[in-house]
């Protein structure tokens, strides 16, 4: 009963003793896979970005601190309500100036337009996603193409945690969201082993590329050289015509 309980309050904290106690652990043990995150993304002083599953708003705060020119955006969305609240609270000035936006929302469905953001990070999110393709997908509609996500786990402590049951055990593995990633149209999808004091964590990176737009410029292409041959097999036929006429 309670790895349930707990498992519960990891994938949406409520504001409860127990969300109290989960917010205090995202503090302590996702502090440096969020500040990591933030650094493997590449974060350029103009960039949007946008975070998903901000907890508490620790990597919310690093971003920020990146985005140093007027046109650098930050997005946080989070299905909890209670961390929506706290990361509210934490970075309440940066919203104020407009720097930073905060969406109470699932991943699923953002209140964002279609390829506006350059870059996209979380950390020990995905396992909770009800549909990894439906989230992937998502994520892949508001990056602009070309853009990058990075997710940073710690694959050791995620498996005992599972071992525990207080994940769920199907879409937990690195290997099942990365086969969301590729199939939601995100490519050079990989899994590396970083080091980080005396610890080692993993990160997942995937780059958003826009097939559709591809597809359309190929489709464009070929109506252009249809109407090409098609005019040129009409200036064929007049050719052939005018010289029937000059025979007669």
């Amino acid at each position: 009963m309670w790895p349930e309980k707990v498992g519960q309050q990891l994938r949406r904290p409520t504001r409860s003793v127990a969300g109290w106690l989960v917010s205090k652990f995202f503090k302590v043990k996702n502090q440096f896979l969020e500040e990591n995150a933030v650094q493997l993304c590449g974060i350029q002083p103009a960039d949007t970005v946008l975070e998903v599953g901000h907890g508490p708003g620790l990597g919310l705060q690093s971003a920020a601190e990146l985005l140093t020119e007027p046109a650098g955006r930050l997005i946080g969305v989070d299905y909890s309500e209670y961390m929506h609240k706290m990361a509210s609270e934490r970075v309440k000035e940066l919203v104020a100036s407009g720097k930073v936006t905060l969406h109470h929302c699932s991943v699923e469905a953002m209140p964002l337009a279609d390829s506006t953001v350059d870059k996209v990070f979380h950390c020990n999110c995905y396992y909770f996603w009800p549909d990894l393709r439906k989230g992937a997908t998502e994520i892949h509609r508001v990056m602009k193409a070309g853009g990058l996500m990075v997710t940073t786990l710690k694959l050791s402590a995620v498996s005992k945690v599972v071992g525990k049951q207080m994940i769920p055990d199907e879409n937990w593995h690195p290997d099942t969201y990365m086969a969301a990633l590729r199939d939601s149209g995100f490519t050079d999808v990989r899994m590396e082993d970083k080091p980080y004091k005396n610890i080692t964590f993993q990160a997942i990176f995937a780059t958003a590329m826009k097939f559709n737009r591809v597809k359309k410029n190929v489709h464009t292409k070929n109506v252009e050289t249809s109407k090409r041959e098609t005019s040129e097999e009409e200036s064929f036929s007049r050719d052939g015509q005018d010289n029937m006429d000059e025979k007669h």
